[in-house]
């Protein structure tokens, strides 16, 4: 077959390259805008392009042969850094787009100053970026990677047809996702089944102060998946579409509530008092669209606590398509 960038994609290794190429372009094209600071979006892809070259790396770890300086840690590395950045632009961009009609003055008041501090925290983040973008440590990642794309090395199974391997690719990462304690958090036995409590909104608030980093580990972890299977949607059909789209549903919903928690945590410290005394419409609109996210998780969790719906979606992975081609 061949990739929709015109490459030929016939083995394992061919598939290794270009998604360490792809990712790679990705960084590149947004990595003068980030330096310039010009647009928060401009900062998200380049995470974005760092995470899935991390993604690619690790996925197809047992492929490639990479050199050392650009190893799976230092590209997370420079990734952590850029996220730093990336978590206070969405914290500003959440509190800006505040209901500010349900706020009393004193409560704006106090979102005043919630601004002014991740703007004033934001300085030292973005230099932070500036200064690992023009570091010797990712100017080598860079020639590493570029060196490695005009000549790639391989691990002895990169010959291998990649449609035959898929499925052993794949199903060691999903199988991670399935078996993540995060699916069992809200749950209970009932007559010997497992099921979803459908929980209230305080209940929801308790859940998350207990098992919060859990359910944001299963987050990073289905983000993961998430990248790894989107390499591959030419060689399968609808219904692996359809599972991309869970897992994608999966990372979002779970997202949304870690990124409110990270923010009520922000004010919290911030300011030193009970948030929900001094800040009541804001808490409770945090509050509203966890609870919110949280009821779009339920429906994803039931569906996947389903051992037919795992059982389908592991088949989908071993059946892939050997004889498909695309349009370069």
């Amino acid at each position: 077959m061949e990739s929709q960038e015109g490459k030929k994609v016939n083995t394992l290794g061919d598939a290794a390259s270009l998604a360490v190429e792809k990712y790679y372009q990705k960084i590149l094209r947004h990595e003068a805008a980030v330096m310039d600071d010009r647009d928060p979006e401009e900062l998200h892809q380049m995470r974005v392009g760092m995470r899935r070259l991390r993604s690619a790396v690790t996925g197809f770890a047992p492929v490639l042969d990479l050199p050392s300086e650009a190893e799976e840690k230092k590209i997370g590395k420079i990734a952590r850094i850029l996220g730093k950045l990336r978590d206070l632009d969405v914290m500003l961009e959440s509190i800006q787009n505040h209901n500010l009609e349900k706020s009393t003055e004193k409560e704006q008041a106090f979102l005043d100053k919630a601004l002014l501090a991740l703007i004033k925290e934001r300085q030292p983040a973005l230099k932070a970026v500036q200064i690992v973008l023009e570091s010797r440590s990712y100017q080598k990642m860079k020639l590493a990677l570029e060196t490695w794309l005009a000549k790639p090395r391989y691990q002895a199974i990169s010959h291998l047809p990649i449609g035959e391997v898929l499925p052993d690719l794949l199903l060691p990462q999903v199988s991670q996702l399935f078996l993540h304690p995060g699916w069992l958090i809200g749950t209970k036995f009932d007559a010997g089944e497992l099921r979803v409590k459908q929980l209230k909104m305080a209940q929801i608030e308790k859940e998350l102060a207990k098992e919060g980093n859990v359910l944001h580990d299963l987050r990073k972890v289905a983000k993961r998946v998430r990248y790894l299977m989107s390499l591959f949607t030419d060689f399968y059909g609808e219904n692996y579409e359809a599972y991309l789209d869970d897992i994608k549903g999966i990372q979002e919903c779970l997202g949304n509530i870690q990124d409110s928690v990270v923010l009520q945590g922000f004010v919290t410290n911030l300011f030193d008092f009970k948030i929900k005394e001094h800040l009541p419409n804001f808490t409770a609109s945090l509050v509203a669209s966890r609870y919110t996210a949280w009821q779009e998780w339920e429906i994803l969790q039931t569906q996947y606590l389903q051992p037919e719906t795992r059982q389908n979606f592991r088949l989908e992975l071993i059946h892939p398509s050997l004889q498909l081609t695309v349009d370069s």
